[in-house]
């Protein structure tokens, strides 16, 4: 009746975790760096490359909206030139290039 066996705690899949869940987990489990830093999809995926696990790649790959910023910043400044050029056409166009990735981020 004494016999007191410990079940192995079952860790839960890294898609179910928290945030803090994942950076402790990346703290103690790997050498990654950083951890402060990064979001969940980022602490899993590479917590998943330390572990040496194969994440799925589906077909249709979506931006990021990290990556989708970026290009919105590096359109505002091309925007900003043309408009102080007075190339107010090239303005527009861009401004509307900035309105359909602002959207992405929406849906993101």
């Amino acid at each position: 009746m004494g016999g007191s066996k410990k079940k192995a705690e079952k860790e839960k899949p890294l898609d179910k975790m928290t945030v803090k869940e994942l950076r402790d987990l990346a703290k103690e489990s790997t050498d990654l760096t950083g951890v402060y830093g990064m979001n969940k999809p980022e602490l899993v995926t590479e917590i998943k490359k330390a572990r040496g696990i194969v994440e799925e790649v589906s077909g249709k790959t979506n931006s990021t909206v990290r990556e989708i910023k970026k290009k919105m910043r590096e359109l505002k400044v091309v925007q900003a030139t043309a408009a102080s050029e007075d190339n107010l056409r090239m303005a527009r166009i861009y401004k509307k290039k900035i309105i359909r990735l602002k959207k992405q981020t929406r849906k993101a």
